[in-house]
């Protein structure tokens, strides 16, 4: 698949940011970005701070949220095959767009063990929790119960609330004491590789 120089700079910057999380020099952008001229550089930056991807901070560039930003390369079957469909103009997607609808008030956490594996959370994946937010009977949400911190869905029944495991191999968690809510689980994710 043909990509532009453009396409191809942005690329660079991507990597460059992903190992250093900040840009040299114009000078030395020259090498990251595979440029044999400071005047190219400039050019290229130009044209991407253009398009939105960079902008100009205190004399130097910087990432925008579109810098950030992945192609949504349009929908894909997850039964039978579907026609291949190049799309025309992809959608461009930040994943903190996607998962943090409040990143001010938002935190991550790792999960550990398997009692919430039916809800489709597996040991390892990353929970998004958000805090300050209305919660209820059927949420998964992290709390604490009894001191201890785990994550689980939140049940009401005439006995009061308690957690429950979304796996038969574990009993509910009826606190004896006091039940904390932390925070919602409003998503989670894992990598596959």
């Amino acid at each position: 698949m043909q990509t532009s120089p453009d396409a191809r700079h942005l690329a660079a910057l991507q990597r460059h940011w992903k190992l250093n999380r900040a840009f040299p020099s114009m000078a030395k952008l020259a090498g990251a970005m595979g440029l044999s001229s400071t005047s190219s550089v400039f050019a290229a930056v130009g044209r991407l701070t253009e398009a939105g991807y960079l902008e100009r901070q205190d004399g130097r560039i910087a990432p925008t949220t579109k810098f950030f930003g992945r192609a949504i390369l349009g929908s894909v079957r997850a039964g039978l095959p579907q026609p291949a469909v190049q799309e025309e103009a992809a959608e461009l997607l930040t994943i903190d767009d996607y998962l943090l609808p409040h990143p001010e008030r938002s935190s991550l956490v790792r999960v550990r063990g398997d009692s919430m594996k039916d809800a489709g959370m597996l040991d390892g994946d990353i929970a998004i929790v958000e805090h300050n937010s209305p919660y209820g009977p059927g949420d998964v949400v992290v709390a604490v119960a009894d001191g201890g911190l785990t994550v689980k869905y939140l049940q009401r029944d005439a006995e009061g609330w308690f957690l429950e495991a979304a796996n038969p191999e574990f009993e509910p968690i009826r606190p004896s004491g006091d039940l904390e809510v932390i925070g919602v689980v409003v998503g989670s994710f894992r990598r596959r590789r």
